[in-house]
């Protein structure tokens, strides 16, 4: 397991960036669960990614839409937020599984609650509060070779 220390939003978007570098770098989109209470950060994280490709305006967390969809270059990327889920079969009008393709880097905010239809993800972030909220810790668990990769990619990402 891979740890990163983040202290701020700016720190939280930088390190979004950095995720989203390291995943074009492995050459192919895959699955990114972002697990973590309200106000842990896994939006602002998508921002800084987002924002390093471009994209800094208009990006909120899909909770009532469930997912937004931003056609870029070389990976497209795909936020969902599953908070609002009422049954994972909605999944299924979503046309989640489309998403699920090596043009696609997909972020999942509230994984579980695709329960039986997310196998297991390439990438899980767990996303918690340290220091009394001031900062944020992540820990990153592979679950597969892609996952591996895009760890592999991170390692010398440093706050600031």
């Amino acid at each position: 397991m891979t740890e990163w220390h983040i202290e701020g939003e700016a720190a939280m978007k930088g390190f979004g960036a950095a995720l989203i570098a390291a995943c074009e770098a492995v050459g192919r989109g895959g699955v990114i669960a972002l697990e973590g209470d309200l106000g842990s950060g896994k939006t602002t994280l998508v921002r800084g990614a987002l924002a390093s490709r471009g994209i800094r305006e208009g990006v909120r967390s899909p909770t009532y839409t469930l997912v937004e969809t931003y056609p870029l270059k070389p990976l497209s990327v795909a936020h969902f937020d599953l908070y609002r889920l009422a049954d994972p079969e909605e999944l299924e009008y979503l046309g989640f599984r489309d998403y699920l393709n090596p043009q696609t880097l997909c972020f999942i905010e509230w994984p579980q609650r695709a329960a039986g239809y997310l196998k297991r993800p390439g990438l899980t972030l767990r996303l918690s509060l340290t220091d009394g909220g001031r900062a944020r810790q992540i820990r990153a668990e592979a679950g597969d070779d892609w996952g591996r990769d895009c760890l592999k990619s991170l390692e010398d990402f440093e706050e600031g």
